[in-house]
């Protein structure tokens, strides 16, 4: 169960947050093969005075930040990179506009279901992908 966070630029309608929330969802269940129903994903948009983005980048800008047990191999971090990129695409944001960073914490970073350490949980999913 990653914890996502989508950050965007400028409002936007209700239907395309969940669009930007399902694609970067789906690249995950993809990517990292997690379960298709575990999701755990916000959506913040900012005014353009109130993100200084790199030079270049357009008004579609979208940084993706997915916090995640460690333990993912570095191709299905690139495949999860590449994934994002693709279905968020289909959506209007130009490649180079997408950013996309993991961070992995030991699984004992994290308590879920109920308050248990997520190193002693079965997850129902295998996390070394």
């Amino acid at each position: 169960m990653p914890l996502v966070l989508v950050s965007v630029i400028g409002p936007r309608e209700h239907q395309e947050k969940r669009d930007l929330m399902e694609a970067v969802h789906l690249a995950l269940v993809e990517a990292f093969g997690i379960p298709a129903h575990d999701h755990n994903i916000r959506i913040q948009h900012f005014a353009p005075d109130e993100w200084l983005v790199p030079p270049g980048k357009g008004e579609r800008y979208t940084l993706v930040e997915v916090k995640a047990f460690e333990g993912r191999s570095p191709e299905a971090k690139g495949r999860l990179y590449a994934a994002v990129v693709e279905r968020l695409g289909k959506l209007g944001v130009p490649a180079g506009d997408v950013f996309v960073h993991v961070a992995e914490e030991p699984r004992h970073n994290w308590g879920i279901r109920g308050g248990q350490r997520a190193d002693q949980v079965d997850l129902g999913y295998e996390v070394k992908v």
